[in-house]
């Protein structure tokens, strides 16, 4: 199979997930999912002779970097609109908060945004993306026994922000 061909067939098969990897990550800002996807393809275009024959982990290693760039910018454009002195909750989430309208199991999303963003990065790897740890050392760009590691560890850092804030009464157990 050329070069454009494995391209093609990757572009099939891992369109959806990736979408589905970048919009889970970018949570509030759909308008740039369709934008990042859209950058990952470009550089797995650009470089299709390096695909590798299981491609999903390595665009997934794409699609951080092409992430990381997407926050950078948006950081970049919501300093030009405070300097520009707009009204930033025009641009900004809109959250409706309180008691009554916490989802089921909010707690667990409560403890992980409490992790640090590397401890995120590979929970969310392997429970939202369900990949292995040998996928999870592609995707971070390391070796299996330092991804299993990560994982170890940020799974121990899950469950310690989970029991405190048991303890706190937020976790609704």
């Amino acid at each position: 199979m050329s070069n454009d061909e494995n391209f093609a067939a990757a572009y099939r098969e891992h369109y959806w997930a990736v979408s589905r990897y970048v919009a889970r990550r970018l949570d509030g800002r759909s308008s740039e999912v369709e934008e990042v996807v859209a950058e990952v393809f470009t550089v797995a275009w650009r470089r299709r002779a390096d695909l590798p024959a299981a491609p999903l982990p390595w665009l997934y290693g794409v699609a951080r970097n092409c992430l990381a760039n997407a926050v950078r910018g948006y950081g970049r454009r919501r300093r030009l609109v405070d300097r520009l002195g707009n009204d930033e909750s025009a641009h900004g989430r809109q959250v409706a908060a309180g008691p009554d309208a916490e989802a089921p199991g909010s707690w667990v999303h409560d403890a992980l945004a409490r992790l640090s963003p590397a401890d995120q990065e590979v929970l969310r790897l392997t429970a939202w993306e369900e990949l292995g740890v040998e996928e999870v050392a592609v995707v971070l760009g390391c070796g299996v026994r330092a991804a299993a590691m990560r994982l170890h560890r940020a799974r121990r850092r899950l469950r310690a922000e989970i029991d405190r804030l048991a303890v706190l009464g937020g976790a609704g157990r």
